[in-house]
């Protein structure tokens, strides 16, 4: 194969042109030979992988706000009738209450019920609550006096950001009062020294990283709802997404939170130095705690420098000790440029071509994987990268696949993976499970649930961030089916057990999933934390019914 038809069928894949370059045709051609690249797969290469009715200036998690929308239009049982959960003592919202918020924050109150159904449904339209009142505050001091108020009348507060949550926990159950952050999204400060970020709780991740472009920085989450997610939600359910591989979790980017509590207290611990050992590191009781123990109000966030370089592969694997060979060698050979290693089986892809119109960019196959690397120096990392797929297809390790490194291209392929989740609504009701597992057993879960449903569930799916050991484990069918339920939980939670694994990787245990909690703690944690929760908020008003269960007498 010449080097101008090489550059000729595949445009964008400067990392394949350089390595033509560098060494002799005939053992290029033998590698090809070798991992069945063929003429037909750098055409395929060429295919138009976007669909005219995608914008790309726009993103696409903003249509899945809007689809969400089309969604919640659709009636949803009851939480509390579908899962027969009693409502608690609390204070019922009366017109003395609604004119101390109205005097609090003219204009910020929404009383319509019409309005009121895109609060009361989550974004899966799997639970649905009955508020009646959504108050929209500004300020640190408006949640502090909102919640002071509330506190003193006994009234339940369900803090909701971008509502993006996957197991019911944004969401109220029955007509707990929604305090929204959306009007909570200004930056206070950027340092552009340290790269530390202090902002709102109400910030749009997407936004985030918009803002920080320019100034040659970028977030050190990225996740699929990006452009609907608020920085606040993020922080409070511990949010992993697809470069945990690279640049850690929150517990170790979030420097400093304000946090408002149940009694209108204001927690200041908002600082912006990376390393502060005075005492008890208070912040971590509230990441991750789902809004039970407070509400967050401002982040100061570690934000890593842009990567000057980013190449994006997506492969083909015909099995799973494929994709795992392959994450063994991705690591050792291309080390401090590795960012993402994410994974998808087939059945994923299906529901993508098949809601979502996209185009699958390579071959058929059982499995496909996303790597992604973020260097500063192109050259080099090109180079790595050469390296690494080569050898992977001369192994038989891949046996197809395509590479971007222009960020129109790199947007296309990852939407392959982040609108897996938009995908699967579009099939039918959805039961999500999000764990971790040790590596080696992690699509064992997907195998073994098939068979075990058969021709119950409409699609059994896996895929996830290989490369810290979370699976997204996916079941529909054509509505919701208490008999499916029962065969899925509390079987998938057992089984995640066994191998000690977490049942909640990232997601946070929300609603659906507090029950179950005793899987992965063992029964002194859950009563610490049970602890926690009476002395932070003793009148049980945040986030009520959600992540613990209740407490025994």
């Amino acid at each position: 194969m010449a080097v101008s038809s090489l550059v000729r069928h595949r445009p964008f894949l400067h990392c394949w042109t350089f390595r033509c370059q560098r060494r002799s045709l005939s053992s290029w051609i033998r590698a090809t030979s070798q991992c069945q690249l063929k003429k037909k797969i750098a055409e395929r290469s060429n295919m138009q992988i976007f669909m005219p009715s995608i914008q790309w200036g726009v993103s696409h998690l903003s249509k899945r706000g809007l689809h969400a929308t089309l969604l919640h239009l659709q009636e949803v049982m009851l939480t509390s009738e579908r899962y027969g959960v009693q409502r608690l003592p609390f204070s019922e919202v009366s017109s003395a209450d609604l004119s101390f918020f109205e005097n609090l924050m003219p204009g910020r109150i929404i009383t319509d019920l019409n309005e009121l159904k895109l609060f009361n449904v989550d974004w899966l339209k799997s639970v649905r609550g009955c508020s009646k009142v959504l108050l929209k505050p500004r300020t640190t001091e408006e949640v502090s006096e909102i919640l002071r108020y509330c506190n003193e009348r006994n009234l339940a507060v369900n803090p909701q950001g971008g509502n993006t949550g996957l197991v019911g926990g944004s969401v109220p159950v029955f007509d707990e009062i929604i305090l929204s952050t959306a009007l909570m999204n200004q930056v206070n400060s950027f340092d552009n020294v340290s790269g530390i970020l202090v902002c709102q709780a109400g910030c749009i991740l997407e936004n985030l990283s918009q803002y920080l472009e320019p100034l040659d920085f970028i977030m050190p989450l990225d996740l699929g709802a990006k452009g609907s997610c608020h920085i606040g939600g993020n922080v409070a359910t511990n949010a992993g997404g697809l470069r945990l591989l690279r640049y850690g979790s929150l517990r170790g980017t979030v420097l400093g939170l304000e946090v408002v509590l149940a009694d209108g207290s204001i927690l200041n611990c908002l600082t912006s130095l990376r390393k502060d050992n005075t005492g008890y590191d208070l912040k971590q009781l509230f990441i991750g705690s789902e809004g039970t123990l407070g509400i967050i109000t401002a982040v100061s966030i570690l934000c890593p420098r842009k990567p000057k370089a980013v190449n994006l592969a997506f492969l083909a694997c015909s099995g799973f000790s494929q994709v795992l060979r392959t994450f063994t060698t991705c690591k050792g050979m291309l080390g401090e440029i590795l960012s993402a290693y994410e994974f998808m089986d087939n059945e994923c892809m299906k529901l993508i071509e098949k809601h979502l119109k996209l185009t699958n960019p390579v071959a058929e196959s059982p499995f496909y994987v996303l790597i992604e690397t973020s260097g500063s120096n192109s050259a080099h990392d090109e180079e790595k990268l050469s390296h690494f797929l080569e050898h992977v297809m001369a192994s038989d390790l891949v046996t197809d696949g395509t590479l971007a490194s222009e960020d129109k291209k790199i947007k296309a392929l990852w939407a392959l993976r982040e609108r897996i989740t938009e995908a699967l609504t579009h099939d039918g009701f959805v039961y999500k499970y999000d764990i971790s597992l040790p590596v080696e057993r992690l699509y064992d879960l997907v195998t073994d649930m098939r068979a075990r449903l058969g021709k119950r569930a409409k699609n059994v799916v896996g895929y996830g961030h290989l490369g810290d050991g979370n699976l997204h484990l996916n079941v529909t069918a054509e509505s919701y089916n208490h008999s499916l339920l029962e065969a899925i939980e509390p079987y998938v939670y057992e089984w995640t057990s066994q191998y000690r694994g977490s049942i909640s990787a990232e997601h946070g245990l929300g609603f659906k999933k507090k029950h179950y909690i005793h899987y992965s703690k063992p029964q002194e944690a859950v009563l610490l934390m049970q602890q926690f929760k009476a002395m932070l908020d003793p009148k049980g008003i945040l986030n009520p019914y959600k992540t613990l269960p209740s407490k025994s007498v």
